[in-house]
């Protein structure tokens, strides 16, 4: 029940903050709506409240995970896909597009109480694998470590699994529906580690680096930090945008949406060259 009201209620902020008229730059009224990834909720959100600012063309984000708002494109029940992953090459074969948005880093989170502050990459997968089991294995406090992961298909663990070679390998204490409960349960558990967008951690836990690298926009974006992966913007390949999902597609791939973007705490993907 709490996790369906705070779908409701973000739904429902969106709304209500993003509805107003259209002027001379929205082209036509109309809803924009979005589904997927809640590794997204920041920066999507910034779009949208900037793009009504604009436009005055409603705005809707569902936050439900990348695989399920992968889906709700393919069965025509929102406007653009959000996934915190690259499509699966079945998924582009199915009729879909992806167009990445921005580059975010998944840091690695652990209770801000854990004397560890730098992980390898071998580490973390020895770890999440089950070959360490306690934290002073790795220079920590004796304590069990307690594995904390998302669900199954959610962008965050495809990316996570993907970059560390432990797809099917992890032995998951627990797997979250959301990117907040993933942080909000290694806050509260000294001996917990967890993945965790760059642009969602908060200071209730502590990043660490990752083969000395510590996640930030600079070394996202310069690739030193290695744990990264795309925002990924999904639409069909054969299909029409509406008008108003059309602009808005444009506004946030273009350089106007660049500042906003970065605040965001993600890197936008045109400033790669893409």
């Amino acid at each position: 029940m709490n996790k369906t009201m705070k779908k409701m209620m973000v739904a429902a902020v969106s709304m209500a903050m993003l509805a107003g008229c259209s002027n001379s730059n929205s082209g036509g009224k109309g809803t924009v709506t979005t589904d997927g990834s809640t590794s997204m909720e920041k920066v999507i959100g910034a779009l949208g409240e900037a793009y009504q600012q604009e436009t005055g063309v409603g705005f809707t984000y569902n936050p439900t995970g990348s695989g399920s708002g992968i889906k709700a494109v393919q069965e025509g029940r929102c406007d653009i896909g959000l996934s915190s992953r690259a499509l699966k090459d079945e998924e582009k074969e199915s009729g879909l597009t992806e167009t990445v948005l921005a580059y975010d880093g998944i840091a690695i989170i652990v209770n801000p109480n854990n004397t560890v502050e730098d992980l390898s990459l071998e580490t973390i997968a020895k770890i999440y694998t089950g070959e360490i089991k306690n934290w002073s294995e790795i220079g920590g406090k004796d304590g069990e470590i307690v594995l904390i992961g998302r669900e199954a298909g959610s962008g965050t663990r495809d990316g996570f699994e993907s970059i560390t070679d432990t797809e099917e390998k992890c032995q998951y204490r627990q797997e979250l529906t959301s990117t907040g409960d993933v942080i909000t349960t290694v806050s509260q558990n000294e001996n917990a580690i967890g993945y965790a967008s760059v642009a969602s951690v908060k200071d209730t836990v502590k990043a660490v680096k990752v083969d000395g690298v510590s996640p930030t926009e600079e070394t996202i974006k310069d690739g030193s930090y290695v744990v990264q992966r795309p925002f990924v913007l999904v639409t069909k390949t054969d299909g029409k945008l509406s008008d108003a999902a059309n602009k808005f597609f444009e506004y946030v791939t273009s350089a106007d949406a660049c500042d906003i973007i970065t605040a965001s705490g993600v890197v936008p993907a045109y400033k790669e060259g893409k």
